[in-house]
């Protein structure tokens, strides 16, 4: 597996693909700590705590979505670089013939697909862990403020739940380069149920807020407990979206540590922050325990991903082209 590993790890590093996707991740990153910087002293307070991680949570006024523009630009790239390393793993082998003759070899069948996986895992783990370095660079340089080390322990956490997204995502696409033939179809596959779960289920919830109000229907009229019902229907089908699960998460490891909960609701109360008001955080370790369900509904639905694929791989009757 190793040889496996080092082998697709040297191909991507060499390849084309992985320096187009850092130099996009890293200019949005880029441009969002900027609107970060142009906007940041306005949300300062001589009672702000967590100074260093407004570089990372700081919004502008007016903007569209929920999540500030640094998380809300890593949810959405962090799915298009697991996918772009993950959607032709197996397929572009065999198209070419060159899973046959590498089976042929005394090499284990699972070392393959662990190789490839975890290659492709290392990579959007150094990715991750670059821009974010990058990024607080920067910062450190311009505000002048170092973190404290439970600000530290927040980004470790954050770079953590990110890599585990970003296997979410290369697990789907490995499983689409299992089950398609062809590269082209597996790469569709895998961006048309990113673009229904990130933009329908997460970012714009028509569909979990249609089913809501389908089940349970609320007018102006509405008492406390209904709009409390409907929320929490639209939270849980919301949840069905691994991007859900990640902003939940990240809102309440970097965004809002004093949130007492990490729910659906969690999200829409970011904007209170921008007004200055600082509630008392939460311990470091309370707020483990806020974000665990989530970190480890992405990490279920990952290990199904690829427990699929690996299943599916180790069955498939391979012949030589």
């Amino acid at each position: 597996m190793y040889v496996v590993f080092r082998k697709e790890l040297a191909d991507h590093f060499a390849s084309r693909r992985f320096a187009i996707l850092f130099i996009l991740v890293l200019l949005a990153a880029m441009f969002a700590t900027y609107i970060a910087f142009q906007n940041i002293r306005s949300e300062l307070t001589p009672t702000t705590e967590f100074v260093f991680l407004k570089l990372f949570t700081t919004s502008v006024k007016g903007w569209p979505f929920l999540l500030p523009p640094f998380l809300f630009f890593i949810s959405l790239l962090i799915p298009i670089v697991g996918i772009a390393l993950g959607f032709d793993a197996i397929n572009s082998e065999r198209a070419s013939g060159n899973l046959s003759r590498l089976l042929a070899q005394p090499i284990y069948r699972d070392s393959v697909i662990n190789g490839k996986f975890l290659a492709g895992l290392a990579v959007l783990s150094i990715m991750v862990v670059s821009v974010i370095a990058i990024v607080a660079g920067l910062g450190l340089r311009i505000i002048g403020v170092p973190p404290s080390s439970e600000e530290v322990l927040r980004l470790l956490v954050f770079v953590l739940i990110s890599v585990i997204y970003g296997a979410f995502w290369m697990a789907l696409a490995t499983l689409f380069s299992i089950l398609f033939k062809s590269a082209a179809t597996s790469m569709l596959a895998s961006i048309g149920l990113w673009v229904f779960l990130f933009f329908f289920m997460s970012v714009f919830p028509v569909i979990p807020g249609a089913i809501a109000n389908a089940a349970v229907p609320i007018d102006q009229n509405s008492s406390m407990a209904m709009i409390s019902k409907n929320a929490e229907v639209h939270g849980i089908i919301s949840r069905i979206s691994p991007s859900t699960l990640y902003g939940e998460a990240v809102a309440a490891i970097l965004s809002v540590p004093a949130l007492g909960s990490a729910s659906f609701l969690a999200l829409m109360v970011i904007s209170t922050y921008a007004s200055g008001r600082m509630l008392t955080p939460l311990p470091f370790d309370q707020s483990l325990l806020l974000v665990w369900p989530q970190v480890m509904g992405i990490i279920a639905l990952a290990v199904i991903c690829f427990a699929v694929s690996y299943i599916r791989f180790m069955r498939e009757e391979i012949r030589a082209i």
